[in-house]
């Protein structure tokens, strides 16, 4: 196993709503968006589609498997139907098993995507599943973590140990909605021990307790906490990357095609990053690898139908010579 992902697996049905039938405001910046409905009605929707077997880390997991690497999933699903469905998908996109831990007694976490497009709203509920950390865990080249429920906090101490243990193994960390809520200090020893961390802008903020709006100062804020490398990606903005060489920034990739649904933009934008530093990428190099791949997700429904494969994402690399990241 060569990229082994931590973290909650969910079933999410996708329910696109009608423009008529539901309206999102916003602030003069376009910024602090709500979505609204009529309250007491029976609200009409276009569509219903269910995609099992997705969350932070498995889209990371199958995304690693389709870029060619050996890959496995340590996650909890229940002893239902949709763990089922969820376990049938993994294998389907050549995931490793080993560590997919069924609690018979527990449901399969569902999540209800609320699209309104090309934006959604995610109503997300985590199972409260044991989290007890393997006795036996395979030791792979890298480790990817990110979202876990709230009743997963106490994984991360025997993990922190884990890595302690392991130091040659690349660890990778993408802070989920409750390790975020947890705050710094609880996972002061993860940080500690991140040698590549990913977030979006706010998340930067939220998770430093900053208003600082320079993208080059929260990298630096982040990095004195510990992880070597790291990533922040700011929309439409692009994206930047900061290491002891230095630091770049990105723009979108150039596709004139707009955003179809953006769910799993920034899990495939992480976890596209990771490998390209497995493979012996350099930063700016892999600044340039994740936004090809969010680029292909957000042009389906759903975090994993677009994901690309190792050759489609170097095509896509080759058609623009002039997409690479700029010093800063």
């Amino acid at each position: 196993m060569e990229f082994l992902a931590i973290g909650d697996i969910v079933a999410d049905t996708f329910i696109k709503l009608l423009h008529d039938e539901a309206k999102v405001t916003c602030d003069v910046h376009q910024e602090h968006c709500e979505l609204t409905m009529h309250f007491g009605d029976k609200v009409p929707y276009e569509s219903a589609t269910l995609l099992p077997a997705v969350g932070n880390s498995p889209n990371a997991v199958v995304s690693a498997s389709r870029l060619g690497l050996s890959a496995g999933i340590l996650t909890w699903l229940g002893g239902d139907r949709m763990g089922e469905e969820c376990k049938a998908q993994l294998v389907k996109e050549h995931v490793m098993m080993d560590h997919v831990i069924t609690e018979q007694d527990k449901l399969t976490n569902s999540h209800y995507v609320l699209w309104y497009p090309p934006d959604r709203t995610i109503l997300i509920k985590h199972e409260a599943y044991s989290y007890q950390f393997p006795a036996e865990l395979t030791v792979p080249k890298a480790v990817y973590l990110s979202s876990l429920g709230e009743a997963g906090l106490g994984l991360h101490d025997p993990l922190a140990d884990w890595l302690d243990a392991h130091p040659d193994v690349l660890f990778a960390f993408q802070p989920g909605t409750f390790q975020m809520r947890a705050g710094m200090e609880r996972l002061l020893r993860i940080y500690a021990r991140t040698n590549v961390f990913f977030a979006n802008k706010e998340e930067y903020q939220r998770i430093l307790a900053t208003e600082e709006e320079s993208e080059k100062k929260l990298m630096e804020m982040m990095r004195a906490k510990g992880p070597g490398i790291v990533f922040l990606t700011d929309g439409g903005n692009g994206a930047y990357a900061m290491s002891e060489r230095g630091a770049w920034k990105i723009g979108l990739y150039p596709d004139p095609r707009p955003p179809f649904e953006r769910t799993g933009a920034g899990d495939a934008f992480a976890s596209t990053a990771t490998v390209a530093l497995m493979l012996g990428k350099t930063v700016e190099e892999a600044l340039a690898w994740g936004p090809t791949n969010s680029m292909s997700v957000v042009q389906e429904i759903g975090a994993q139908k677009g994901l690309l494969f190792k050759d489609a994402l170097l095509a896509y690399l080759a058609k623009a010579p002039d997409f690479k990241a700029e010093a800063i």
